[in-house]
Parts: structure tokens; sequence; C-alpha cells
């Protein structure tokens, strides 16, 4: 039986380079026609390949609704946590997990500062869209035509010095962040915190979370902050590569 269920799910690899006639696919396993034949139908009752009618096959539709189904119920939080949990033990200071959802960049997950000064930062709050970092990985991710309309409406609060003046200043911040694959708010929303930011990625290669690590200038410099910008990398592609199904489960140190 085990040896069926293995030839049957090498036919799927297969199939997804296109689609391939029952000799091509006896030849691939290794196996009488008869065998592979025999495969394909059971294949094609449960919907997972299809049978065109020039007699070659190809992948079936369930399968990408399987994928679909599968991916719109990955709890990236989930993922994420044991990651954000490891890193925070690795630094100490405030790490975030954050999405777009509806025009509005909110936290999803958070662990505080093992130092006495923390941030007030909730779960289920929105960000300040033109300054913060976890929002300009998100928003940066987005077609051009979106990230202009989005930014043309926004207003741009002047929380401190440092803070994104306008549209188009918040347009060069976004092209930027895009290239480069990561972002930071040094100052931008509150003159004394600074914070460092990586994307989560999903199995297209968009941007489906945004984690950072935060930390206020008595605890550490800006300068000092950057230093842990490889480490939060490191972890937002384990993120990634879990969320994806592309590596399996493992530590990120």
């Amino acid at each position: 039986m085990s040896q069926s269920v293995d030839r049957a799910l090498g036919i799927l690899p297969l199939l997804a380079e296109g689609p391939a006639d029952l000799g091509r696919v006896a030849d691939r396993l290794g196996v009488h026609k008869s065998t592979a034949l025999r495969l394909l139908r059971t294949l094609h009752e449960h919907g997972l390949v299809y049978r065109q009618s020039d007699q070659r096959y190809r992948l079936g539709a369930r399968l990408f609704a399987l994928a679909q189904e599968a991916m719109e119920n990955l709890d990236v939080r989930e993922i994420a946590h044991p990651h954000l949990v490891r890193l925070h033990e690795s630094c100490g200071h405030t790490v975030h997990l954050a999405v777009y959802e509806e025009g509005e960049v909110l936290y999803i997950d958070k662990v505080d500062s093992r130092y006495p000064v923390r941030m007030y930062s909730r779960i289920g709050k929105p960000v300040a869209l033109t300054v913060a970092a976890v929002a300009k990985l998100l928003l940066a991710d987005l077609p051009e035509h979106e990230r202009r309309a989005i930014a043309q409406k926004l207003d741009y609060p002047a929380y401190t010095s440092r803070s994104t003046p306008d549209a188009a200043a918040f347009l060069r911040e976004l092209e930027k962040v895009r290239e480069q694959g990561w972002a930071t708010d040094l100052g931008g929303h509150e003159e004394s915190i600074n914070c460092v930011a990586a994307p989560v990625r999903g199995a297209d290669g968009r941007v489906v979370a945004a984690m950072s690590v935060s930390a206020p200038n008595v605890v550490v410099t800006a300068d000092e902050l950057l230093t842990l910008l490889p480490l939060v990398r490191r972890t937002a592609d384990a993120i990634s590569g879990e969320y994806s199904g592309r590596t399996p489960v493992k530590g990120t140190a």
C-alpha cells in the first residue's frame, strides 16, 4: 500500500511540468503501463488529475482547490509565534507580527520586552501607516498603482521631526524598502523608539505578514538595534519557509 501511495504521489510532480501521456507516466515511475493506469484512475476519481481529450493527463482542479483551501486556513500567527519567542529570547526586545487587512496594518502578535521600559502597542491595534516599519513592508509589496493610490489618500502626521512628510517621500521610502527587503522606523513615530522589520512571504513570494524588533533608546541605540537586522531577517525567512511549506519545522537559532 505504501509503495502504491508513493508511486501515486510521484505522478503529481511530473504532471506539474505539463500534461503527460500514459507511457511517459509509466516510464517516470518505472512501472508497467497497467500499473500507471491504475494509479492515474485512482487520482482521477479523486479529482487530483484530469484526462484530456488527447488522452494525456494533467493536474486536476480538485488539487488546486485543496491547495487554495489549505492556504486560506493557514494561521500565520500560530506558525510565527514560536519563532518570535525564540527571537525575543535571543535579544530581549519587543517583537511584533503584523498583517495588512482592509486598508489597515494591525498587530496580530506581540512578545513583550524583558526590560523595564516597555512599548504600549497592543494586539489588534492599527499601526501608524506612514512611519511604522511593518507597514512599510506590507504596503511596499502592493502593486505600484495601489501604493500610489494609498499614498495619495493618507494623511502625514508629524509625529516627530523624522516622520514621513508627504506622499512623494512615502513612495520613495516604499520603493527603497521594496528593493532592499527590510524596513526601519528610527524615531519616526516616537523619538525614543527605534524598530527594524523583515517580511514573511508565502509560497508565491508575496508578503503575507511583517515582523519587527523594537526598542527604546534608553535600552539600545538605533545603531545597536540595526546590528540585529540579520537575526530578524533569518527569523522572518524561517517563518516564511514553514508557512509556505518550503522547509520542515525547526528552530531559528
